[in-house]
């Protein structure tokens, strides 16, 4: 985990997280980092379930909320939560409280548990998009940043085939994102060279 100081300053970071500590260090240990763990795949696609028409601070922001509310993101215990469950996350003030999300969250924890047992795990259905490695991009400037590609366009369907929700391919691409699926961290952020 990286710790700021007062050399902070003269590092070079993608602009979008420089205004805020949670951000910046959610960018520096985080973001863009390859990620072939399927628990920290499957929070990430809660999350970013979450995410949809909202700020990524805003979730970030409630992620330890987010983690107690949903036990820790076990898929298994999500994709048994019964009416009892799904009224207490509607009354936890912690999270966001979503109806259309949350039930959601419980249909793709039993559509993720259906792909590792048809794959062997989540991170070889998903990284086979890529051939099992990161697209390294090369944008100079967060303009030219797409929030979607032909590739989470693809992706985000193959899901929604396999019945996942909240799926849309801007959500697909921003979660490629995070998980290092594709490296679009500008090319004079320190992180980029670290991860290409």
């Amino acid at each position: 985990m990286r710790i700021f100081d007062t050399m902070e300053k003269q590092i070079n970071r993608c602009s979008w997280c420089e205004k805020d500590p949670l951000y910046m260090s959610y960018h520096d240990n985080e973001w863009g980092t390859p990620v072939y763990d399927d628990a920290k795949l499957f929070e990430f696609l809660i999350l970013e379930t979450f995410q949809a028409g909202l700020s990524w601070i805003t979730v970030l922001r409630k992620r330890e909320n987010f983690r107690k509310a949903f036990d820790n993101f076990d898929c298994q215990k999500i994709a048994n939560y019964n009416e009892q469950k799904f009224e207490s996350l509607m009354q936890n003030a912690g999270i966001i409280r979503n109806k259309l999300k949350i039930k959601a969250t419980i249909s793709n924890a039993k559509a993720f548990i259906e792909i590792q047992d048809k794959f062997g795990s989540f991170a070889k259905y998903i990284w086979q998009f890529t051939n099992g490695k990161p697209i390294v991009n090369k944008r100079k400037s967060l303009s030219e940043i797409p929030a979607t590609t032909v590739l989470s366009d693809k992706l985000s369907k193959d899901l929604k085939k396999r019945s996942f929700k909240f799926v849309g391919s801007t959500v697909i691409y921003a979660h490629m994102q995070a998980t290092g699926m594709v490296n679009d961290h500008v090319t004079n952020c320190f992180r980029y060279k670290e991860l290409s």
